[in-house]
This record gives structure tokens, sequence and C-alpha cells, in this order.
């Protein structure tokens, strides 16, 4: 292993499933810290977490048995004994890409990844509830971690504005974007007229998502309802993703009020990340209703896979779609079925929003997210040496 370089500390404990673990496999996956200054990357995290790490030279995987167990274990963990192992380890810089961090070790670069603890709008839907006072806490403690970081990484415009909106300005800042895993781009499909498909073949409308307040599958069932009631269009709605069991129960009582048989609405629960390029292969029309995201991955996917797309306004998903969709307000089905008639009546604008969404999807790769981090990082700790340098020297004044 090289010797020369600097050495990057990754806390990983607070990464256990999901989008924070498919982030860090892909982001070392295509990084060449080396072109950085950067020779050993140390990852602290969980047996499962670092299972999914790929071997390279330059990465040490480093399991504390704290790590195994429950959540004020490996808080404790991390508040105690992380700074004290980065510093036996030597690290130049820390890396927490899971956004909160209460350590007294410096320079360390967070990561904003959770935006639904600053958006007490979206909050409102969960009322009084655990979950709301979990958000309220996250809130106060990723705050924290943002205003004494030497770095912040925001992964949106949007999401940088409404953050800043309750830290007040931070003082370094970047955006970068994730990328898309190659697997899911798929040439844009010939698109056909509505009167090509039957109730037997139906155009199929897909939303993959897990079913949770912000997301309003509900309210998609309805917009959908609304649009075959007044066309007779033989339209299929699929929904893929786990649950939240009380947004579950209102997407349930949704399906037996619009679709008490069962034909054109379709749950199909969570299906494994490494196969839902197959999910999207067999749609017609890719849609995204959610009103609360950070970056929005699975609105990527769905442009990577060449689909036609109609899309939440809220958010940060027109910043990221632009003029690849057609838009509708989330929470007002009449609106989802207005711009669905418009979409599913005319084969030439689907063809054009999934040509120019599928070119628009090819500038998210991680290869660009990898080497913007890692030169992030690198520059983080040019600063912090720059800035110790000066106190140095006001202080012998």
């Amino acid at each position: 292993m090289p010797t020369d370089g600097l050495t990057l500390g990754i806390d990983a404990t607070n990464l256990r499933r999901g989008g924070g673990c498919t982030h860090l496999l892909e982001l070392l996956k295509a990084a060449n810290p080396s072109e950085h200054g950067i020779s050993k990357v140390i990852v602290w995290g969980s047996r499962a977490t670092l299972d999914l790490l790929e071997n390279r030279d330059w990465l040490i995987k480093e399991n504390p048995s704290a790590l195994e167990k429950g959540l004020m274990h490996r808080s404790l963990w991390q508040l105690c004994s992380l700074p004290g192992q980065v510093r036996k380890a030597k690290c130049d810089l820390l890396f927490i890409p899971g956004g909160s961090y209460a350590g007294d070790y410096h320079p360390v670069v967070t990561m904003s990844r959770n935006l639904l603890p600053f958006e007490w709008r979206e909050m409102r839907h969960y009322g009084w509830s655990w979950i709301t006072i979990k958000m309220g806490v996250l809130r106060q403690t990723q705050s924290r971690s943002f205003r004494n970081a030497d770095g912040v990484i925001f992964l949106t415009q949007y999401a940088k504005d409404v953050v800043q909106g309750i830290t007040g300005r931070l003082s370094n800042t970047t955006i970068i974007p994730h990328g898309i895993n190659p697997r899911f781009g798929q040439l844009p499909r010939v698109q056909q007229p509505i009167d090509a498909y039957s109730h037997q073949t139906p155009l199929r409308i897909l939303y993959v998502s897990i079913i949770d307040v912000y997301k309003h599958q509900w309210k998609v069932v309805e917009g959908v309802a609304k649009l075959r009631q007044k066309t007779g269009w033989p339209l299929a709605l699929e929904l893929v993703g786990p649950s939240y069991p009380p947004a579950l129960s209102r997407l349930q009582s949704s399906m037996k009020r619009f679709d008490p048989e069962g034909r054109w609405v379709h749950y199909y629960g969570p299906i494994p990340f490494e196969q839902l390029h197959t999910v999207y292969g067999r749609a017609d029309i890719g849609l995204f209703a959610s009103s609360c995201e950070n970056m929005p991955n699975i609105l990527l996917e769905t442009m990577a896979a060449g689909l036609p797309i109609a899309c939440s306004n809220r958010g940060p998903m027109p910043e990221v779609l632009g003029d690849a969709g057609v838009y509708f307000d989330p929470e007002v089905p009449v609106e989802i079925a207005g711009v669905l008639e418009s979409l599913v009546g005319s084969p030439k604008l689907r063809t054009d929003l999934a040509h120019t969404a599928f070119s628009a999807a090819a500038k998210f790769t991680w290869q660009r997210c990898a080497d913007q981090t890692f030169a992030f990082l690198a520059n983080v700790h040019q600063k912090f040496l720059v800035g110790k340098k000066i106190g140095e020297v006001s202080a012998g004044f």
C-alpha cells in the first residue's frame, strides 16, 4: 500500500442500508484517490456495510464490535471512540457521509442526505408521532454538525438553499450529485399511440418509491382513476417499493375505493435494488410524485431508463429533470390526471421527453461524483492547513 500522501478516514457508522450504502459503495468503486493526493482510505463501519465495498489496495476496513450493536452503542462509539481511532490512524481528514457528527476531530467534512428534518411542511404529514420527534432531533443534530464542519457536501442546489435557510450561511460548501449505475441505462423505446394498447396489454405507468406519506401514492391512484374514467384508456399503475405502515394503509384504502377488483392497480412491494432495472424496462411511462427529496435517485434511474416522465413539481425535481418531463402538484389528483392525459395522448411528446431525459441522465455518473468528492476533500484539507498556519502566526504576535 502506498505510504506517501494523505490518509482519509470515513465514518460509515450510520450507513446501514439503502441510498447511503449505495453511495459509499459506488463512490469508492469509482474513486482514484491518488489523483487527489490521497494514498490511504480507512472506513469504519458494520460488517454488513464493509462487505459491500470492493477490496482496493488503498482501502482499509475497520469493524469495531460496537458497530454490530444497537443505535445507542453505535452513537456512543462515534461520539467517544471515533475521534481517538482517527487520531491513532493518523488520518489527515475525516469524512462523515451519514451527516451527523458530534466529535471534536478536525478537519471534518459532512454531507446532507436527508432533507425531511428541514422541511416542516413535509413533516406535518406524520402528525404527532415518533417519526416527527425523531426528525426534530435530527434537525438539531445535523444543523450543529453542518455548522461545525470544515466542509459540507450537498446533492442539489435546492437542498443547499433549504438547509441554509435553517442553519444560516455555511462557510465551505459544494454541490455534488449522485451518479447512476450504468445498468439502468436503456435506450428510449418507440412510443405507440394509446390505440395500440388494450385492457389485456395496457399502457404501464410505473412509480418506484417507498410507500410513505410524502410520496402520495394514494393521490396517484386517484389521479389515474380519474383519467381512466374520463377517457376509457387502458392504463395500468404499477407501484414498487417497501412501505411505511400508515401510508400503506392509505394506499390500500385508495386501491379498494378506485379499483376494488384489483384489475389495474398493482403493488408489488420491495424489489431488490439489483433487479430494479428490469422493472423499468417493462414500463411505458415513469411517474414520480414525491414532495420531499434531497437527491431523487429514483428519478435519475427513470431518466436513464429512457422513459417519458410525469413528475412532482416540488423540491429539487425540476432542478434535476429540467425540461425533460411534465409536472404536477403531487397532492392534487386532478392535476396528476391532466398531466398524464397530455402525456399518454401524445406519442410525440413522450418520444421527445424520453430522449431528452435519457440524454440529461448521462451527466450523472459515479466517476464524476467520485472525482468531485475527492477533489473537495483534498481542498478542505488544504484550506484547514492554511487556516491553521495563519492562526499560529497570529498567535505569535
